[in-house]
């Protein structure tokens, strides 16, 4: 059965429970989305941790097709969606490529745009961490990956997935990908993220921001 939570703040709160146990260790909190902040933020705060977002932008075939082919880091590493067969991603990729570079590089130009040139991961303060993924809600478990292939290049200590709710198969692909998950709800059917939490503001990029940068204030 699904739980469902006032606010991803809420949600956050009751992560930083059973992730109390590495407050005096030497750990990096890593959000995935700036909706994900809002749950990174609490756990940080609760673990005197610092504060990343590391944002993961979907990329779908065109305008008319939803489809998420892959994803894109801030790098502009793109990284397939691996839920497809390499003969359905080939397809894809011959009958859609003007398409799907279009979206690459518009995402990539609004990430720039909305965080800057060296975005707000410092890779150096990941190195030999344990790093916590927080999302606000996981349907795949595909930006999980994406943020997993980023940390490639880095030498962390531990990768620890934490997340409100997720679905079955998201968790089993999590199982693969991290050392260590907290997941307060498993469903079967997933609803958007938003249908899991009675508030859903999420303050613009601006705040969000401003609230990684402060993090160190709001240290429990």
């Amino acid at each position: 059965m699904a739980h469902y939570f006032k606010d991803r703040a809420t949600a956050g709160v009751a992560l930083s429970k059973p992730l109390s146990k590495y407050r005096y260790d030497n750990t990096a909190v890593l959000a995935l989305s700036p909706g994900s902040v809002l749950v990174a933020e609490q756990i940080a705060a609760e673990l005197h941790a610092v504060l990343m977002m590391l944002l993961i932008e979907d990329v779908q075939l065109s305008q008319n097709d939803s489809t998420i082919i892959g994803t894109l880091d801030p790098r502009g590493q793109f990284m397939y969606n691996g839920a497809y067969s390499a003969g359905e991603l080939e397809e894809w990729n011959s009958e859609f490529h003007a398409s799907i570079e279009e979206d690459k590089m518009a995402k990539f130009s609004t990430m720039h745009r909305l965080l800057g040139e060296n975005g707000i991961v410092d890779d150096k303060l990941l190195y030999g961490r344990k790093v916590i993924l927080v999302s606000s809600g996981l349907k795949t478990g595909l930006s999980v990956a994406s943020a997993v292939n980023y940390l490639k290049p880095i030498k962390t200590d531990m990768l620890i997935a934490a997340v409100p709710v997720a679905t079955v198969a998201a968790v089993d692909r999590l199982h693969i990908l991290t050392d260590e998950i907290h997941c307060l709800s498993v469903v079967e059917d997933y609803f958007d993220t938003n249908h899991y939490y009675e508030n859903n503001d999420v303050p613009p990029t601006e705040l969000i921001i401003s609230k990684i940068n402060e993090i160190i204030k709001n240290w429990h």
